[in-house]
């Protein structure tokens, strides 16, 4: 698998058998509708000519060189060639949306603790990214990408292959120690999952800074060296048919529940009049899954070719390289109903109903379905892989009963860089990943972080359930809303951050929450433009980071309602 992912850079390619042409390759997704296409064995000389000029500049195997690019041929070429000079990769988000003070405190601090000798950028973000240098306490200007210097032989893996930082929405990010065999092992096992066929494309708009968008989009057909058609994550937003048409010959993607409920959103019926007869498979986590979500799009996009079979929901983190359960093509897919109003950690779950997967074969469920129980499975642990639910002494939890997932195997890598440590763990062997979930029928069932959840009344209470009843309750979108449990001396309190102007809505969501967490709840909500909600790369909210930008009086364009059991809100 080591010569997969490199053996195609050298020159002449040694590939294990595979080819690396010219036939075969990446296209680019330009702002004006089009595609770029570059080949392999040009993406090849490019990274060896990076390679020759990093060695120039005192690069060499060992060292951590970060890319602060967005999506495009510089980032691939300097992707390939940080490789291809033996030194380890970090992928810097690069900027967005947020305000430039705050992505440059956030990246800055991920640089930080990279110890990088190098970071390499372009030409357009060179200020922004002597900000970020500078933040981080280095003297080095930022390297702008350029390939004119001469090719470098390619060294052999070795080392540490990849530092991934982890999301960040319940803490800061870490970066994730992820070696070569790491890779290679997750690799085969998504390869297997997806039941890889020669031939077959990969389409895919996501982030290359995440793991999803790396690892899964980017190095799976990499690997395989299979065509890939690659957008920018704004260009998804601003057309997601450009995404969706891909699949009239592409076979593989890999998203986050976000990307359907989005299309939906955007295109409604007009799904059905596409072509997505091609479309195999698609790898859909990094947040919760909602069945309805799925259920509804494969309900919009069965007249186009669609198969609910294309879902594959999954679990996955960076400390375990990326996926640990991914349900396989042969496997239905199987969604149940918990007993929401009796989970404790260590407690039995009760399943109260059990029901196949409707997409396509009948009308799409209504958003009055979600916040109801339902959770879809997440497959069978890979092989090789050890799944085990755990209780708050880390004592195994037989099948059926809630507690922290905790993973073994080759997947799972060592640790942090420069020995940080958080809440996600390796003890005695096995990764404790600071998730809660349970395992029904032989598959995974993930609620959420522990770190999450509230205590109300004896039991525990996820705030995506919280999310997804908010959403069934007053109709706005999941994406739309984040719940944060904050402490309160007198009871439970929760904020509600919901990105639409206050109306009758509030009613409805406070009802929602304390028919939940009961009458006494404290209930604060937040009302602001698109935006409001701070993410991370895999879409996730960024919880404790909003609740101390409320705290300090930094959320910019908002409104903050206290609400009781009579009032639809009143500023605070």
């Amino acid at each position: 698998m080591n010569d997969d992912l490199l053996g195609w850079l050298t020159d002449p390619p040694h590939t294990g058998g595979l080819t690396a042409g010219t036939d075969r390759g990446i296209h680019l997704a330009d702002d004006r509708g089009g595609w770029t296409f570059h080949s392999y064995r040009e993406i090849a000389a490019s990274a060896r000519r990076v390679a020759g000029s990093l060695a120039a500049s005192g690069v060499g195997p060992g060292d951590v060189v970060c890319l602060l690019l967005p999506t495009g041929f510089p980032c691939l070429s300097s992707l390939f060639g940080v490789w291809a000079a033996g030194a380890t990769l970090c992928l810097l988000p690069p900027p967005s949306y947020t305000p430039e003070a705050e992505y440059v405190e956030h990246v800055a601090g991920i640089l930080g603790q990279t110890g990088a000798a190098l970071t390499i950028t372009s030409a357009e973000l060179a200020p922004v990214a002597a900000r970020v240098v500078a933040a981080a306490g280095s003297e080095r200007e930022p390297w702008v990408w350029h390939d004119d210097g001469e090719e470098a032989p390619v060294h052999l893996p070795s080392g540490l292959a990849l530092l991934q930082f982890t999301s960040g929405s319940s803490s800061r990010p870490r970066g994730v120690r992820v070696g070569w065999a790491n890779l290679a092992a997750n690799l085969s096992m998504i390869h297997d999952r997806l039941d890889w066929r020669a031939g077959e494309s990969t389409a895919s708009w996501l982030p290359l800074h995440h793991d999803m968008g790396l690892i899964g989009c980017l190095l799976a057909p990499v690997s395989r060296q299979e065509d890939l058609w690659l957008m920018r994550p704004e260009q998804f937003i601003r057309d997601p048919v450009r995404w969706l048409s891909r699949f009239a010959f592409a076979a593989h993607t890999a998203a986050p529940p976000f990307a359907f409920e989005y299309a939906v959103r955007r295109l409604g019926k007009r799904l059905g009049d596409l072509d997505l007869s091609a479309w195999r498979t698609a790898i859909t986590g990094a947040e919760p899954i909602s069945p309805g979500v799925l259920e509804r799009f494969a309900a919009l996009a069965a007249p186009a070719g669609f198969s609910s079979s294309v879902f594959l929901p999954s679990y996955g983190l960076a400390e375990a390289t990326l996926a640990v359960t991914v349900r396989s093509r042969q496997t239905p897919l199987k969604v149940v109903r918990v007993d929401t109003g009796g989970l404790r950690l260590g407690g039995p779950v009760t399943v109260e109903a059990e029901r196949g997967f409707t997409g396509g074969a009948g009308p799409a469920p209504s958003p009055e379905d979600a916040g109801t129980g339902w959770m879809i499975g997440c497959g069978p642990p890979a092989d090789g892989l050890d799944v085990n639910v755990l209780d708050e002494d880390g004592k195994p939890l037989p099948n059926g009963h809630l507690g922290e997932i905790a993973v073994a195997g080759p997947s799972v890598t060592d640790g942090y860089h420069a020995g940080r440590t958080g809440s996600t763990r390796i003890v005695d062997g096995a990764l404790r990943t600071g998730d809660a979930g349970f395992l029904h029928r032989g598959e995974l069932f993930v609620l959420g972080r522990t770190g999450d959840s509230i205590k109300a009344h004896g039991r525990s209470v996820y705030v995506e359930d919280l999310e997804a009843r908010v959403a069934a309750a007053t109709g706005i979108a999941r994406d739309r809303c984040a719940v944060v449990g904050v402490g309160d001396a007198d009871g439970t309190a929760v904020t509600l951050f919901v990105e639409r102007p206050e109306g009758s809505w509030v009613r409805k969501a406070t009802t929602a929450l304390r028919g939940t967490l009961g009458d006494e709840t404290t209930v604060t909500v937040v009302v602001g433009r698109s935006g409001l909600i701070s993410r991370t790369s895999s879409g996730k909210p960024r919880r404790r980071h909003m609740w101390e930008q409320l705290r300090a009086g930094r959320l910019r364009d908002s409104r903050v309602l206290e609400t009781d059991a009579t009032t639809t809100g009143r500023p605070l």
